[in-house]
């Protein structure tokens, strides 16, 4: 019978118990999401066979071109995740590991879905509230409905902003702020104009792109995340408030310097 060491057998058990803490870790669920580029809308058309925006009180304007607001979508918050889903998804541009409690910050699924509904209608109220602000019309006057379905959270603002005014003045010499091409942003807004910050600019990049776009507006704080990974074709343009990014639209279509990350 072969002698075996007592450093031998130590290392062989040592290794026995790796082995079974790396299948369990393996087979263990993780508290993690998956995220992946998602659906992206032209907030000048239509969804689900009705407008996104309508307006009443104010004479509208025939558009061109169009102005895409771009999400991400994510695994359910019961889905079952694993460490191999995580490493999968570490090494692909398309996918992102973030943490549950990021995108589901707690609650039942429906409680969450409220909260996404409720911060879309507060994401809308401002968008329309800077669109008026910036063309000088009364809200008490002029009635904007915005509906996009099955979409939530606040990160359209700017887009339904732009849109607004789009509908309403364009670019004010006659003409479109799209200049006709297939623009893609993100960004929240606020009353008086400011954008700001939303997370999952790459995956909503690849997701713009895949669409269509070859212009990407982003919140400026978000430019370091957005030049990392930049889909080929696909020009990014910071934006820090709306004036900005109607002056970087302006630009765009008159040929002048325009911003870049």
């Amino acid at each position: 019978m072969p002698y075996v060491s007592s450093r031998a057998r130590i290392l062989s058990v040592c290794s026995a118990l790796v082995v079974a803490l790396i299948a369990v870790a393996a087979l263990a669920p993780l508290p993690i999401t998956i995220a992946v580029p998602g659906l992206t809308a032209n907030v000048l058309g239509s969804n689900n066979g009705q407008p996104v925006i309508t307006i009443a009180g104010a004479k509208t304007r025939t558009t061109s071109g169009q102005l895409r607001m771009v999400t991400i979508a994510a695994t359910e918050p019961n889905a079952s995740l694993h460490l191999t889903d995580a490493i999968k998804a570490w090494f692909r541009t398309d996918e992102a590991v973030m943490p549950r409690s990021a995108v589901y910050p707690g609650g039942s699924v429906q409680q969450i879905n409220r909260q996404n509904a409720a911060e879309m209608k507060q994401s809308q109220d401002a968008a329309t509230a800077a669109a008026l602000r910036y063309l000088h019309m009364s809200p008490s006057r002029v009635k904007v409905t915005l509906k996009l379905a099955d979409v939530g959270g606040p990160s359209a603002g700017l887009m339904f902003t732009l849109g607004i005014i789009d509908s309403l003045h364009g670019n004010g010499k006659g003409g479109d702020l799209t200049g006709g091409r297939r623009i893609a942003g993100t960004g929240t807004i606020t009353a008086d104009g400011t954008v700001g910050a939303v997370g999952g600019v790459q995956l909503k990049e690849q997701a713009a792109r895949r669409d269509g776009a070859a212009v990407f507006l982003v919140p400026q704080a978000e430019c370091s995340d957005a030049k990392a990974i930049t889909p080929a074709g696909l020009q990014v343009i910071p934006v820090t408030s709306l004036d900005g990014a109607l002056a970087a639209l302006s630009s765009l279509n008159s040929g002048s310097t325009v911003p870049s990350c």
